[in-house]
Formats: C-alpha cells, sequence, structure tokens
C-alpha cells in the first residue's frame, strides 16, 4: 500500500490463512491500521476522522429519514412535520442530520485549509488533492439537494435561484436547466430527482472517500514540515514515523469527542441556529422571500456569483469580447465555479520549491489574509445584494483569485524560504526533545 518500508499483516491461524489466500481483506485492514505515519502531525491531522464519522452520521440518519419521508410537492412539507412531531425520536434525528451537515462543512473546510498551508496538494499527492476536490463538489451537491427537500420558502426559492443559473449558459443552458428541474419550473419532478440524488451521492462520497485515503496511503501522509519519510531503510522510515494504531487512532478519537461534546450541545440546545426560519414556512410560488440565501456554507461562493454584476469592467469587457455571449449572470456563474476550480489547481500553479507554509514567511501573509478573506465573502454572502456589501463581494472575489492565479506563482519566485528541517525526526526532537536511549 506505500512505499514505507515496514511490516505487514502474516497470518497466523489456519483460519487467517485460508481467508487471507481467498480474501486479503484482514491483511487490508491491518495494513490500513497499522500504515507508518509521521510522528510530527499537529492538531490539524484530525479532521480526517471527523469527516468520517460525518459521512457515517450523514448516510445512517438519512436512510432513516428517507422511510418517513414523502417527495411529493403537496405532502413533503407535512411529511417533514410528521418526522418532528409523531415519528419516535424523528425530531433528533433531523436535528443530527441537519446540523451534522454543517459540522460535515467546518471539518472540510479546515481539512482544505490545513492542505492549502502545508502544501499537501504538491508532488507526489496531485491525484489526493483532485479526489478531494471531486468529494468537496459531491458534498456540495448533495447538501444542495438536501435543502430543498423540506419543501419549505427558502428551499423552494433557493432552488430556483440555483437551477436558474444554468439557464445562463450560452446556447445549452435552458434545455439542460430543463432537464435538472424535469419540466420549465420547479415542481414534482425536481423535488423526486433532487430526492433521489441526495440519497445516492453520500454512496458515491464514501467511494471516492476510499479512494482518497487508498491515494494518500499509497504517497504517504504529508506532515508540517512538508519533509517527505525517508524510504532508503526500515530503520530510517521507523525514526521518522509511528504506527497509525494506537498513536494517532487515540488522539483523533479524543479530538473527536471533544468536538462532539459541542456538536451534541448545539443539536440539544440551539439545534436552528444556523437554519433560516423561512424555510418553517410551506414553499409558495406566488411570495418570494424578501432575502433569498442559501445555508452559511455555501454563502462565500454565492457572494463570488453574485459580485460580478453588468457595471464591472472585466464583465463588460468579457461581454465586448464575446459579442454579448457572456453577460453578468453567466460570467457570475464561470467565476464561481472558477473559485473552486483555482483551488483544485494549486498543485500547479504554486511555483515554490519548499512544501509547507511554516517555512515561507511571505506565503503566511497571503495565506492569512486569504482565510480572513474566506470569511468576509462568507458574511457578505448573507447580506443584501446592494452596495456597500456588493462592493466588498468584489473586493474580496478579486483577492481569491489573485492568490492563487498571481500570488502563488510568484512567491515561488520571488520568496525566500526558510531552512527545512533535514527529517521528520529532526523535527520531532526539536519540538519534543530527543527520546532516551533505555539502557541494556
Amino acid at each position: 500500500m506505500s512505499g514505507i518500508p515496514h511490516d505487514h499483516y502474516e497470518p497466523k491461524t489456519n483460519g487467517e490463512k485460508w481467508l487471507h489466500s481467498r480474501l486479503p481483506i484482514v491483511g487490508l485492514l491491518y495494513d490500513t491500521i497499522m500504515i507508518p505515519t509521521p510522528k510530527n502531525l499537529n492538531w490539524m491531522w484530525i479532521w480526517g476522522i471527523v469527516l468520517t464519522f460525518c459521512l457515517a452520521l450523514q448516510i445512517v440518519t438519512g436512510i432513516v429519514l428517507a422511510m418517513h419521508y414523502t417527495p411529493q410537492v403537496d405532502m413533503a412539507f407535512a411529511s417533514v412535520e410528521h418526522i418532528m412531531r409523531n415519528v419516535n425520536g424523528g425530531h433528533f434525528l433531523r436535528y443530527l442530520h441537519m446540523n451534522g451537515a454543517s459540522l460535515f462543512f467546518v471539518a472540510v473546510y479546515l481539512h482544505i485549509f490545513r492542505g492549502l498551508y502545508y502544501g499537501s496538494y504538491k508532488a507526489p499527492r496531485e491525484i489526493t488533492w483532485i479526489i478531494g476536490m471531486l468529494i468537496y463538489l459531491a458534498m456540495m451537491g448533495t447538501a444542495f439537494m438536501g435543502y430543498v427537500l423540506p419543501w419549505g420558502q427558502m428551499s423552494f426559492w433557493g432552488a430556483t435561484v440555483i437551477t436558474g443559473l444554468f439557464g445562463a449558459i450560452p446556447f445549452i443552458g435552458e434545455p439542460i436547466q430543463t432537464w435538472l428541474l424535469g419540466g420549465p419550473a420547479v415542481g414534482n419532478a425536481t423535488l423526486n430527482r433532487f430526492f433521489s440524488l441526495h440519497y445516492l451521492l453520500p454512496f458515491v462520497i464514501a467511494a471516492l472517500v476510499a479512494l482518497h485515503i487508498w491515494a494518500f496511503h499509497t504517497t504517504g501522509n504529508n506532515n508540517p514540515t512538508g519533509v517527505d519519510v525517508r524510504r532508503t531503510s526500515k530503520t530510517e522510515a521507523e525514526r521518522d514515523t509511528v504506527p497509525f494504531w494506537p498513536y494517532f487512532v487515540i488522539k483523533d478519537l479524543f479530538a473527536l469527542a471533544v468536538i462532539l461534546v459541542v456538536f451534541f450541545a448545539i443539536v440539544g440546545f440551539m439545534p436552528n441556529y444556523l437554519g433560516h426560519p423561512d424555510n418553517y414556512i410551506e414553499a409558495d410560488a406566488l411570495v418570494t422571500p424578501a432575502h433569498i440565501v442559501p445555508e452559511w456554507y455555501f454563502l462565500p461562493f454565492y457572494a463570488i456569483l453574485r459580485a460580478f454584476t453588468g457595471d464591472v469592467w472585466v464583465v463588460m469587457f468579457a461581454s465586448w469580447i464575446t459579442g454579448g455571449i457572456i453577460d453578468a449572470k453567466f460570467f457570475g456563474v464561470l467565476a464561481m465555479f472558477g473559485s473552486i476550480a483555482v483551488m483544485a489547481l494549486a498543485p500547479w500553479l504554486d511555483t515554490s520549491s519548499v512544501r509547507s507554509g511554516r517555512y515561507r514567511p511571505m506565503f503566511k501573509w497571503w495565506f492569512w489574509l486569504l482565510v480572513v478573506d474566506f470569511m468576509v465573502l462568507m458574511w457578505a454572502g448573507a447580506m443584501p445584494a446592494e452596495p456597500p456589501y456588493s462592493t466588498i463581494s468584489l473586493i474580496g472575489s478579486a483577492y481569491w483569485f489573485a492568490y492563487f492565479l498571481v500570488i502563488l506563482p510568484l512567491l515561488g519566485v520571488i520568496e525566500k524560504p526558510e531552512a527545512v528541517p533535514a527529517t521528520i525526526e529532526e523535527d520531532f526532537d526539536a519540538h519534543y526533545g530527543k527520546a532516551e536511549t533505555p539502557a541494556e
């Protein structure tokens, strides 16, 4: 599985040998759980187990909720109320599912920004990064379609606005939008399609997660120094690593327990804090909410979508150069999807020879400004599409693209990195002290 030298599973009993020769599942699990892991991983490496927990939670609670949900426009809202009021533990399951989605996105954003800071996207982990971006896109699609299912006001109008974006694509937009909706407008066919896909996509995500884990087990884990594990001998590898079990499993479980204390406090005492009150009003195609907003985890990209209006010079230039094919609405769609695409292209846009941001003094400033920019875009996305919020969204959007398309490539040329430790062992000893060698 990994290029790092380590002990592999050896069956001992006749039963183990019989199973291993026919289906080496125990050996696969052993090599996964005992994989040598860089021993200097910090607390930012705990989000993997949180994401795994969230995926399992969403699948299990989603299956039970689907048993009581009715994907029909006249009954969907009432079926959700039935779950909340009449199904044993139904309100708890629904609140777990709702807030589980928010925890999922908190963890994935911290996971992504950790990868951006420590250079986890750099060679040889480009494929791992791309698979991670595909998981993120699948999460976004799943969450959006799940938000439509309660069939409240924000569900209905959110679906109307977002699916309307596909209609902005020149020439083929309207047929795509009609196919997506199952008709000329958001209706029963739309709800059925979204319910089916919302149920299916988590299993696609699970398959991508398995591929993601396989990918980084092949290349080995990145670590805060960005220095690779020595692979020339088993002895050197052991100085840089410890087995994933029990060291990091216990550490991850402890972190998960702390996070779940906060999570269950939110589920128990403030389950609707992150929701929108309009979604507790049944969908009405004749009444438009005063301010249509998506869930909080879409807000940065929603701000980017709305930032590029017809009076922005880059939009006017794009419209002029394409003869009006690219209008403000289509440009906003391109910007929204492009903001995710530039993240996916980070392995090729970052030209620095140093992997970890820990040793890049100039990079640190620009990176933390990117984190602040992401939070500002999230805030601006929740505000009305009017000055000064539209101007703030435009500035935030400009910096987002500038960071990936201009700043990252330039930093690799002009930045002078600090000295990087020669080995993981050296970094570990510098932080925690060299272990005493026991007397013979």
